[in-house]
């Protein structure tokens, strides 16, 4: 089971870029690098609920589930 992390995908549609992002969302680009890889084992819904607003999102447009 994985969680796939599809944010570079909607940043791209909305046509945002990663300083962009992390300027709005308030964490450094380092965190926001890792976040789109799924490098990360957890996130806040504070950060989460920060991305979708700024993208215009449901947080399900960015996560998605995997089962084996």
């Amino acid at each position: 089971m994985e969680i796939i992390v599809n944010l570079d995908v909607m940043m791209a549609m909305r046509k945002v870029s990663s300083k962009e992002l992390a300027k709005a969302i308030g964490i450094t680009e380092a965190n926001l690098s890792l976040l789109k890889r799924g490098k990360v084992k957890g996130v806040r819904f504070e950060t989460l609920a920060a991305i979708c607003n700024y993208l215009e999102c449901q947080p399900g447009d960015i996560l998605a589930f995997k089962a084996d």
